[in-house]
């Protein structure tokens, strides 16, 4: 069954026949989404509409979202609800790892919308839930996914010292464009964050993402690779913006997979350790398949 990206309240956009999805077996998708919904959890996957929902749900995969479903931040490319959040739950450390040992999962991916209204920013929520997964199931690789923490510095060693396997944090797209893309966060903070994070401990794989369509250059493409190389930035995902509502911003460029065949070899080639690039690749796809036994 071929469905548009966006199934639900999409924005009204012609898509490329090459941007097409199939759906995976509905009784999976189901069942994680009771499992989620009777623990209270959020997953990325369902507030941010991505296109790839089906694939990872019909695989039994989620990528489990903290610290509620209601961000402090407006991004231009981001669908989740911006507003005033409810206050942290405390059980939600453990419900998480109990949907991890649910799930079976081997590598599990956790990340969440942003919390300027606290004062760690989120911080010590990552940390309990890492402990509370460690706890639980100590085989499992954990991979986070931030915002920038307002760059507070303690909060980022808070998350460091808990020992994630890998650190995810994404530039999102070229600098020109960051400033009216992103809200309350900069191209070169973000860069100094990845730098701060390898620099606090080397230890940590260290990972970023950047989304195409939006109106950059390749020429910026190539240059956002380079300071991410800079920082020590070691796995980089590259894939199609796709405008998930009519209220966000809308695709300028809709990028041909063989341009993203190229921009993967360039990235190759800048030494990245593992490069995911393609118009459905997103920040946690496959996510456990980038990251080497060795870690």
């Amino acid at each position: 069954m071929e469905l548009p990206a966006y199934s639900e309240k999409p924005a009204r956009q012609r898509l490329p026949p090459w941007l097409t999805k199939r759906l995976g077996s509905f009784d999976p998708i189901h069942d994680v989404k009771k499992d989620l919904r009777q623990l209270g959890l959020h997953t990325v996957c369902e507030e941010a509409r991505c296109p790839n929902i089906g694939e990872c749900w019909s695989q039994k995969t989620a990528t489990l979202m903290i610290l509620g479903d209601v961000c402090t931040r407006h991004c231009g490319f981001c669908s989740i609800e911006a507003g005033v959040p409810q206050p942290v739950d405390a059980a939600e450390p453990a419900h998480v790892a109990e949907m991890v040992e649910i799930l079976g999962l081997k590598h599990v991916v956790i990340t969440c919308v942003a919390r300027d209204d606290l004062a760690d920013k989120g911080a010590g929520q990552f940390v309990k839930v890492i402990q509370e997964v460690r706890g639980k199931r100590p085989e499992v690789r954990i991979e986070v996914l931030t915002t920038d923490f307002a760059m507070q510095q303690e909060a980022m060693e808070q998350v460091c010292q808990a020992g994630p396997d890998v650190f995810n944090h994404n530039l999102e797209t070229v600098e020109r464009l960051s400033p009216g893309v992103r809200h309350r966060a900069s191209y070169l903070n973000s860069l100094e964050f990845l730098r701060r994070i390898k620099k606090y401990d080397a230890s940590i794989t260290t990972k970023s993402g950047m989304m195409l369509g939006l109106g950059e250059t390749r020429e910026e493409i190539g240059q956002a690779l380079r300071d991410l190389r800079r920082v020590g930035c070691q796995i980089v995902t590259i894939g199609q913006y796709l405008q998930p509502t009519s209220r966000n911003l809308p695709v300028v460029e809709f990028i041909h997979p063989d341009i993203f065949k190229e921009i993967e070899q360039e990235a190759k080639e800048l030494g990245f350790d593992h490069v995911a690039c393609g118009p459905y690749v997103r920040s946690s796809y496959h996510a456990g398949e980038m990251v080497t036994d060795g870690i």
